[in-house]
């Protein structure tokens, strides 16, 4: 079911690192609407919240009010504009984040017809390190991963062996 290529790969890889971090009896809120992996989660014994489309940089309501006991962020950061108000918003004390690393040999998915389907930061792994420790996480795990194309090319090639996802587990600092 996780395996193969992309998305499953990356699915299978995050499901990983999930379990290695977060007992599955716990009860997540997961940024973003309910997707695919939110789906996977559930099937796996999380208790799964979505939020509900908002625009997480205007309104994190949701987010404070939520007893959740882990928030995660699975390639959510990127679309925001400032991160940094979310992260300081969560009441949770538990954080999975992932994002897309910043590639030297492509430039940021942008998306000329749909306004949430842009990417405003593309991160360096210490970019997003800092981030989280300026808005109060510790890092206790990390891992990064390739997600090779099939595709033929230079791009395809460097994709083979240059790192592509990063997901951090950190919990709140005391």
């Amino acid at each position: 079911m996780y395996e193969g290529n992309f998305p499953n790969k990356r699915y299978k890889i995050t499901l990983d690192f999930l379990k290695k971090t977060i007992p599955n009896h716990c009860t997540i809120l997961d940024l973003g609407v309910a997707n695919p992996f939110s789906e996977i989660l559930k099937k796996e014994g999380y208790h799964v919240s979505n939020t509900q489309g908002e625009d997480l940089d205007e309104d994190t309501n949701l987010v404070q009010k939520s007893n959740s006991e882990v928030v995660t962020a699975f390639e959510i950061f990127e679309h925001l504009i400032a991160p940094y108000h979310v992260l300081k918003a969560i009441q949770a004390n538990k954080l999975v984040v992932s994002v897309p690393l910043h590639l030297w040999f492509s430039t940021a998915y942008k998306s000329k017809t749909d306004k949430w389907d842009r990417h405003y930061h593309e991160f360096e792994d210490w970019q997003l390190d800092w981030l989280l420790e300026k808005t109060g996480w510790e890092i206790l795990q990390r891992e990064k991963f390739t997600n090779p194309v099939k595709k033929i090319g230079i791009r395809p090639l460097l994709r083979l062996f240059t790192n592509r996802y990063y997901l951090v587990y950190a919990e709140r600092k005391t």
